[in-house]
């Protein structure tokens, strides 16, 4: 065989760091305090199915640590619980912070990497009772419990984001009944949510850098706005408040994480729905690998400079083969965005684990690993192998 028959490889820069990613009560259970659980035992409440016992994970942490050393995964990302941590205004459990400096702890001992967002969408049910974001002191109520977990993670966790997916938070007052968040777009955010919400991220950061350890920065959701022909305007106009704004705000950032799964067509009149016939996921989401690329362009044009990190990108599906299928295109359209210079720094696969898909339940499943419902047993699918090598080889096939 000749050098030119031989396959190409597609390596990446050195450094790279590849993860996998969950969020607290996703994955936890128990998370009683939070404004999610009250979401979900509302009567007549539009949410799937309660959370439950999610996936244990509050106690069986070592085990989902140890999985993503196993599987050669770098670095592991996960959240703290507010909810946990300040249960009433003020009231702070040293008990639970010590609990998640313990989960640092574990992923150092075991060689992996921590990665840990202060806020991933739940909210103490007395923070939501007053306002939640929209709150004139939301911003000095979270500096306040970013201070408080300092020990958490201003020593030995390089990466901190101070806020997951603030266009969707932003978004969820307007919400409704839609189980996908939004498979025809999104609803438009409440701009006074959207205001709080960069307020607060922009006081955690000054307070984060003070710490002189980890580089902070927040994570966006982008959701590929595509153009027909004629609506250029009208798209960059939908964009503007759910996705643009978000990416702007990181322009002095450390770090910026983008996460993408899916692409939104736009036309003379708004959003599209997903053209019969076109392949979907359980989400009821197009299948297209290519928007992790599309997102990582985007924001290297609004937040110019500024460092990438893909935080989450993954698919729901029944179907493992469609999971690596969708992963290795997510991963060369990743590879042609660095080729093109834009500055990515790791990739993180949402999710590790089946788990608690918020409005939509238990039904959608992201992960790289099965939870069986019953036991908690954790099964490692063929996709987590896969995506392992790719990690440990830094390259793609």
């Amino acid at each position: 065989m000749t050098s030119a028959d031989q396959p190409r490889v597609l390596r990446f820069p050195d450094g790279f760091l590849w993860g996998a990613a969950t969020s607290s009560h996703q994955i936890e259970g128990g998370n009683v305090n939070n404004d999610w659980w009250a979401r979900e035992h509302a009567p007549g409440t539009f949410m799937t199915e309660p959370s439950g016992d999610a996936c244990d994970s509050y106690h069986r942490y070592p085990e989902d640590v140890a999985i993503v050393a196993d599987l050669g995964l770098g670095s592991y990302r996960f959240s703290l619980e507010w909810s946990r941590i300040e249960p009433a205004p003020g009231e702070f459990s040293r008990a639970a912070r010590d609990h998640y400096r313990r989960m640092v702890d574990t992923c150092l001992q075991a060689g992996v990497v921590p990665n840990v967002s202060l806020n991933h969408f739940t909210l103490p049910q007395w923070f939501a009772d007053r306002g939640g974001w929209a709150a004139a002191d939301a911003a000095d109520r979270f500096a306040r419990f970013t201070e408080f977990v300092e020990p958490v993670v201003a020593r030995d966790v390089p990466y901190v984001c101070t806020i997951n997916e603030p266009n969707i938070t932003a978004a969820f007052a307007n919400l409704g009944q839609d189980t996908t968040f939004g498979g025809a777009g999104l609803p438009a955010p409440d701009p006074h949510i959207a205001d709080g919400l960069a307020r607060a991220h922009h006081r955690a950061v000054e307070i984060v850098r003070s710490w002189d350890g980890p580089q902070v920065g927040w994570a966006v959701a982008t959701q590929a706005f595509t153009p027909l022909p004629g609506a250029e305007e009208q798209t960059a106009r939908y964009a503007g408040a759910r996705e643009t704004r978000f990416l702007q705000e990181a322009a002095d950032d450390d770090w910026l994480g983008i996460q993408a799964y899916t692409r939104t067509f736009v036309g003379p009149e708004g959003p599209l729905s997903v053209t019969e016939g076109t392949e979907t996921t359980l989400t009821g989401w197009e299948y297209f690998p290519g928007a992790v690329g599309v997102g990582l362009r985007t924001a290297a044009e609004r937040a110019p400079g500024v460092p990438l990190l893909v935080t989450e990108n993954g698919i729901a599906t029944a179907d493992d083969d469609r999971r690596r299928d969708y992963t290795e295109g997510a991963l060369r359209a990743v590879h042609a965005a660095i080729a093109d210079g834009v500055d990515v720094r790791g990739y993180y696969h949402w999710s590790l684990l089946d788990n608690f898909e918020w409005v939509a339940g238990y039904r959608p499943t992201f992960g790289l690993v099965a939870v069986d419902r019953a036991t908690f047993a954790r099964t490692v699918k063929p996709s987590a192998r896969w995506l392992g090598a790719v990690a440990r080889g830094n390259a793609l096939p």
